[in-house]
């Protein structure tokens, strides 16, 4: 029997793919450019938006003898045993095989936004959690654990990372976010692609490009920002992750900007994604996201119009079911509405996708490999050491933490005793699991409370929850002030509920007014200060709260952004002193819940004046955090002002050394200010980071290889631009502190540069001086 030549392995993937095209028929081709979503919600509340108006009907035994492009969210929609829902993973896929003249089995993905959204999977530290680590080593593992996990069930493509940068904190969506640095964003992002793709994984960058810049921090509102922030904020985390994580596919935004929906923007999908980034890879509708050109953008008047601007735009795949390129597109391309060649060239990348993964070859099989555990001790581990390197202590005055072995302690506050206080909104138990509340989380979360009590066994530890954390109720205020008043120490535990479109305080669609904690948090707070006893205040929240109300009056205040399943004892840990803290702030932390949205991106006029009454200067900027242990930076180079190339290079160096008696990490930041531009640019803006682990007396030399591309800029005439001139690049622990700065002179001609640009500072670590 003479194999195809489409079958055949030896041949390149672009031939093998091209002789599969010429033989089969229209509905076969477009058949690889959807989703079907088995099991989705029609009715009630769902996990995506418009889920019960969107959702389409079909007959799935005459659907795949087309043929089929992905399956949707096998693990991700309802409680199954990870096993199990293997096993029927791999029978659907010898179904779908069989039924079609080709075999061609369904690419299958699934969210992987904070770990395997899947029941009994590790739930991991959220993406604001990986931001605050300052670690893109870790979050590479982090990403390698999760697509062997994801490889291990038969899953080909993970819905994730989310590299939108946060221009808004009332935003819901934050948590989901890495921060709001583009620079943090896309090292982060980047490395957490590489993991996921070195599993294996196509990783999915979303969501391409400007979803998180919506106006009034409204889930999926018009987003209205300008060319430069568009070009210099929202897009270098994509080529980043494009270029230095090898992403293999790209979310179209459900958005707009400026009145043209993302999803039928040929020059976003196409020109700039494709001509001048030069991606080969698959790009791929948000939820219903093609549907909505009709229903909630209105530019399209039926679903085949729909259909044809997507296609057009560059959109290959439906997601997440079939409702556009099923029949509408046929139809629409046998009447002449759409040329066949739209269909063509969609076809081609995502069977060139499957080719990579071997999905065309005669040897494929679907059965999981091994035993599927998708919460081993490994995952565990490494959720443990994230979720702890991703602690923030923002302030500690006095030194009353860590905490004395023996102590009295009160716990108080609605996120104290609940397991899914440590979850984000994307993590099964509240994704999901919500909906079926008859089922087990699957997983040992410790609480903070359980964990305290594991962590400190010779104290006394009391407990009262004092409110919910939306409820207006205050009724528990009086035991929570009475078991407070009666301890050493009052540990008040508050926060955020993640949920979906409106059924929690943090989360997608959960976007708030200002930046006020939810419910009566606050006032419970107030409640516990007047006792007199110390407060430590310890949030676990999705955003960033305004907290200068009680600036001056707490203990301390600590900083967890959902943990994980391991985020109860990193918090006890931290809290009893076996951790040091090393996070460090992924946003700003406000002082007053008003004056919002603010970053600290901002120009001169963004940041405070005297021509307006508020102040927009954040409590805790970007980058702070605070440790157990003390650090000295000595030896800096770069004293005098030095005169370098628009493409030259400049080494600024210095020795970090832990002075204090416990070993902990230090985060070096590297900052630039630019005086003067031809285009108003940020105050300052991070450009360098490295964290540093030192035992105590240990130093390191950090060297930070700057090069001045990494001060290219939007200029006037659209294009990216050196310009000479004075730079300065500032060393500090924050974006609000300096401890070095090196002036630099750049000389030569205005340079152009463009995706082929440095897009990293290199940074080299090595042994530090006695």
């Amino acid at each position: 029997m003479t194999t195809a030549p489409w079958r055949d392995p030896a041949l390149p993937a672009a031939d093998r793919v091209d002789d599969l095209l010429s033989r089969m028929t229209l509905e076969e081709k477009t058949a690889q450019l959807y989703g079907v979503w088995v099991g989705a919600a029609t009715d009630g509340d769902g996990v995506a938006p418009l889920q019960r108006e969107m959702t389409a009907e079909y007959d799935w035994d005459e659907l795949i003898t087309r043929g089929l492009g992905q399956l949707t969210r096998s693990f991700g929609t309802a409680p199954v045993d990870p096993a199990l829902g293997a096993r029927a993973l791999a029978r659907a896929q010898r179904r779908i095989a069989a039924a079609g003249r080709f075999g061609i089995p369904a690419l299958a993905h699934e969210e992987c936004l904070a770990g395997f959204t899947a029941w009994g999977a590790t739930a991991y530290p959220v993406p604001l959690a990986w931001g605050a680590s300052f670690d893109p080593a870790l979050v590479e593992q982090l990403g390698r654990h999760i697509g062997r996990d994801l490889r291990s069930v038969g899953v080909h493509q993970g819905l994730a990372p989310v590299l939108d940068v946060v221009r808004d904190p009332r935003w819901g969506r934050v948590e989901e976010t890495i921060g709001e640095d583009p620079y943090l964003v896309g090292t982060v992002g980047a490395a957490y692609v590489r993991g996921l793709e070195s599993a294996g994984i196509v990783a999915t960058l979303k969501h391409f490009a400007g979803y998180a810049s919506s106006a009034g921090a409204r889930n999926l509102a018009p987003v209205r920002a300008g060319v430069r922030e568009f070009a210099d904020v929202t897009l270098p985390p994509f080529e980043m992750a494009l270029r230095e994580g090898g992403a293999r596919s790209v979310m179209a935004a459900y958005t707009e900007t400026d009145g043209v929906p993302v999803s039928a923007d040929p020059g976003l999908l196409s020109h700039l994604l494709r001509e001048e980034w030069g991606f080969t890879g698959t790009v791929v509708a948000d939820y219903f996201g093609i549907g909505f050109l009709q229903t909630q953008h209105r530019v399209a008047g039926d679903e085949a119009g729909a259909a044809h601007l997507a296609l057009a735009a560059g959109i290959d795949v439906e997601l997440p079911t079939l409702k556009c390129y099923g029949t509408p597109l046929v139809t629409a391309v046998r009447a002449g509405r759409v040329p066949e060649s739209l269909v063509d060239r969609a076809a081609r990348r995502v069977l060139l996708q499957k080719c990579e993964l071997g999905l065309l070859d005669e040897d494929w099989r679907p059965e999981p490999e091994g035993p599927v555990d998708l919460d081993s001790a490994d995952n565990r581990a490494l959720a443990r050491r994230l979720a702890e390197e991703s602690v923030v202590l923002l302030d500690n005055p006095d030194g009353l933490l860590p905490l004395a072995p023996d102590t009295r302690v009160a716990v108080v506050g609605p996120r104290a005793a609940d397991a899914l206080a440590m979850l984000g909104c994307y993590s099964f138990p509240s994704h999901v699991l919500t909906h079926h509340p008859e089922v087990p989380l699957g997983l040992s979360i410790p609480t903070v409370l359980d964990s305290l009590r594991a962590e400190l066994p010779d104290a006394k530890v009391t407990f009262a929850e004092g409110c919910g954390v939306s409820d207006p109720d205050t009724a528990g205020f009086a035991e929570a002030v009475a078991r407070a008043a009666e301890a050493d120490v009052c540990v008040a535990v508050l926060g955020d509920r993640a949920g979906l479109f409106g059924r929690g305080t943090s989360g997608e669609g959960c976007d708030v007014a200002d930046l006020r904690l939810p419910g009566v948090q606050a006032e419970l707070l107030d409640a516990l200060l007047t006792t007199g006893v110390p407060v430590i205040l310890v949030l676990l929240t999705g955003r960033p709260y305004a907290l200068g109300r009680w600036h001056g009056r707490l203990g301390a205040v600590v900083q967890a952004f959902f943990p994980g399943e391991e985020g109860g004892p990193a918090l006890a840990g931290v809290l009893s002193g076996r951790v040091n803290p090393s996070g460090r702030l992924p946003v700003s932390v406000p002082r007053v819940p008003g004056g919002q949205p603010w970053t600290y991106l901002q120009p001169p006029l963004g940041l405070a004046g005297e021509v307006s009454s508020l102040d927009p200067t954040p409590l805790y900027p970007f980058g702070h955090g605070r440790s157990y242990t003390s650090f000295t930076w000595q030896d800096h180079t770069g004293n005098d002002v030095t005169e370098i190339g628009t493409d030259g290079s400049y080494d600024l160096s210095l020795t970090v050394r832990n002075t204090g008696e416990r070993a902990g990490a230090e985060v070096v930041q590297l900052y630039l200010h630019d005086p003067v531009a031809s285009v108003t640019r940020p105050d300052v803006r991070l450009i360098g980071y490295q964290r540093v682990e030192l035992a105590p007396g240990e130093a390191r030399r950090v060297t930070f290889r700057f090069h001045p591309d990494l001060s290219s800029f939007t200029g006037r005439t659209g294009a990216r631009v050196v310009e000479p001139g004075a730079l300065e690049l500032r060393l500090g622990p924050s974006s609000a502190e300096v401890r070095h700065t090196a002036r630099l002179r750049l000389t030569g001609p205005v340079r152009v540069v463009g995706a082929d640009r440095r897009l990293r500072c290199e940074v080299e670590v090595s042994e530090g001086t006695d």
